[in-house]
């Protein structure tokens, strides 16, 4: 076996990702009706039943076309105004006017190569990427 060979093996993990299962954004305390109103009202999410064990933590979790969002409690609480999630999106331009009808600041950006871009907030002020590969 030659050294590059050998390299290479050393450097393939054992692993491999499957996916993402969920995001989770930081919420303040009591600020979940705030939360079905953006997640739910707002981008048309279905709010998910938490476990017991962790409904008693507060926060709420929503699920849409495989996408799943978790808001948990952070006493401390700042909202995310740098770290964001980028959420791929079908129909870019439909949820961007739905979210300006809805009152939310829409910001395009055409800076990231082969996709088609907005930033926005969720009530809280937790940025949001969402995005769609270009047709062009």
């Amino acid at each position: 076996m030659s050294t590059e060979q050998s390299k290479a093996e050393q450097n393939t993990p054992a692993y491999s990702f499957g996916g993402l299962h969920h995001v989770q954004l930081a919420i303040p305390p009591g600020a979940e009706e705030l939360c079905r109103q953006f997640w739910g009202e707002v981008l048309g999410m279905t709010e998910l039943e938490k476990p017991p064990v962790l409904a008693a933590r507060g926060g709420c979790w929503f699920r849409g076309d495989g996408l799943e969002v978790h808001l948990g409690v952070e006493k401390e609480f700042g909202p995310a105004r740098k770290a964001h999630p980028g959420i791929l999106v079908r129909s870019l331009n439909g949820l961007a006017k739905r979210l300006e009808e809805r009152g939310h600041e829409v910001t395009w950006d055409d800076s990231f190569p082969g996709y088609d871009r907005f930033y926005a907030s969720d009530k809280l002020g937790n940025r949001l990427e969402f995005m769609e590969r270009s047709s062009s």
